[in-house]
Parts: structure tokens; sequence; C-alpha cells
């Protein structure tokens, strides 16, 4: 290496270097201002002028550094589910939650329950609820209780306002009125 080639290369090295430091803190406020956040948020959904669903969440983080974009709610969230009279139909609520608005998915995970208006629940630990076909699955546990039996099963598929529900792998005694079955002679 020549002598002014190793001169250059130094000269390079000092002006690329800088003595100015960037301390965690000045990292941490950088971060955040690649998103955005609010405490006690409610959001109402509205389809054709109609209230569709309401969500409160404690903390709400918009996260626009990643692909696709989504929203997080880490400390809790409550989604009350509307009929076209705005009469609560169904109410989901969770311990954390993930919204991808791209995607039209709601991501629910760590005690999910769901109530609709017959007074059944469902309980599990994961659930997706697809906008735009208004329709909730599961691919985890689940159980669900209603006023005269509990079912268990691996999976579910439910509407909206979780009045019609289908649980795969079923799992436990089931109650069968007994006009459901043909009368044998």
């Amino acid at each position: 290496m020549t002598k002014s080639s190793l001169f250059f290369l130094i000269i390079v090295l000092f002006f690329s270097c800088s003595e100015e430091e960037i301390s965690v803190d000045d990292m941490e406020e950088l971060y955040e201002l690649k998103q955005e956040k609010g405490e006690d948020v409610t959001i109402l959904y509205s389809e054709n002028g109609y209230t569709k669903a309401k969500l409160f969440a404690h903390s709400f983080y918009q996260k626009n550094d990643v692909q696709p974009p989504f929203v997080e709610m880490k400390d809790g969230l409550r989604v009350d589910f509307f009929d076209e009279n705005t009469h609560i139909t169904s109410t989901l609520t969770a311990k954390y939650g993930r919204y991808y608005e791209s995607l039209g998915n709601v991501l629910v995970k760590d005690s999910v329950v769901v109530k609709n208006a017959k007074n059944e629940i469902l309980q599990t630990e994961e659930l997706i609820w697809n906008q735009t076909i208004e329709q909730f699955y599961s691919e985890k546990f689940v159980k669900v209780v209603t006023p005269t039996q509990v079912i268990y099963g691996d999976g579910l598929e439910a509407n909206q306002d979780f009045s019609e529900y289908r649980i795969k792998n079923v799992k436990g005694i089931i109650a069968v009125d007994n006009r459901q079955f043909p009368v044998v002679q």
C-alpha cells in the first residue's frame, strides 16, 4: 500500500467516525417515532351507516415499521358486536390482540372469551376474526359452555355474533333431543 493510499484511508476513517454517541433513551425515542400509541382507546367499526362493533383497548400501538403493518393491543381488549338495531349480539374479551388492517384480520390470544345472546360462552387461547367475511375461526383447543352442556373440540368456525358455530374434532358428551332420531318400530 502506498503512502498516499494509507493517508487517504486514515482521512476517510477519521471523518467517518463521530464523537456523538446515541444513548439507549435516544434509540427508544427514535423507535417510538415509528409507531403511534394510545391508552384507553375506543374504536367504532361501522359499515353502510350501521355500527357493527365497538373495540376498547387499554393500550394501542400502531406498528408501521413492519410488513404488514398492524395494531397491537397488549393490555387486554373488549369488542362488542351489534345487530342492525345496535343491540349487543356478542362480546369478545382477550388479554392480547393484533389487528392487520390490510388483511382484514384480527388475532386475539390469551384467555379469549366470547359470549353470545343465547348465554353460550366460548373459551380458547387463540381466535381469528376475519372482518371481510365476518367470521371467527380457530385451530386451537376450544370449550363451549351452553346452558345445558359443555362441548370441547380442536378448532372452531363461527359467524360474527357467535349464534351459529361448528366445532371441529368434538369431544365430550353432547345432549341430543330424542325427537331428532327416527322412531324404530
